[in-house]
């Protein structure tokens, strides 16, 4: 069982936020995720600026986690795991800079475990990784009704394309 007053963050970008939610919610530790905008230099973003590519934010998830029930260490694990580290500002059909791979840290110990797990992750891929590791900055929930998007939606055709091959992949099916 969680322990809500022991919650730690990490806030990841690997593509669509639809598809990274829902993997990380799957995760036993994991007590919420929240689908966000980060990084970028709006004050106020919203879905329309941030697709279009206007604001500089990234699609990000936010993960409230239980470290006793699973470590940082743990989450960035399944994050090497769940998309293409090594495109630039793309993921698969999206393109754009909003669906960067990036490590959006909370504090410095969270960049000292990032940058040593990017290192290990490396003899995972092939191509060199590009994602960047960036202490978190501008914040933003997305609107509502991104929120649990999978969930609320699972016969969106991109959501029904994208999402059940990377639970397989995986193991969270």
């Amino acid at each position: 069982m969680t322990n809500e007053s022991n919650l730690q963050l990490a806030t990841f970008g690997a593509g669509c936020f639809w598809c990274v939610e829902a993997v990380f919610e799957r995760l036993d530790g994991v007590a919420a995720v929240t689908s966000g905008y980060c990084n970028g230099h709006d004050p106020n973003p919203d879905y329309k600026q941030v697709s279009a590519g206007e604001t500089g934010h990234a699609e990000i998830v936010r993960i409230e986690f239980d470290p006793v029930l699973i470590s940082f260490e743990k989450l960035l694990d399944v994050f090497w795991r769940a998309h293409d580290p090594t495109t630039l500002n793309q993921q698969g059909a999206d393109r754009g800079t909003q669906y960067r791979s990036g490590i959006y840290c909370h504090d410095e110990a969270q960049r000292e475990v990032a940058e040593k797990s990017k290192a290990s992750a490396a003899s995972l891929w092939e191509a060199p990784i590009v994602t960047e590791i960036e202490a978190l900055e501008n914040y933003h929930p997305a609107e509502d009704y991104h929120q649990d998007f999978y969930r609320n939606n699972p016969g969106n055709p991109y959501c029904s394309v994208s999402i059940p091959p990377k639970l397989k992949k995986l193991g969270l099916d």
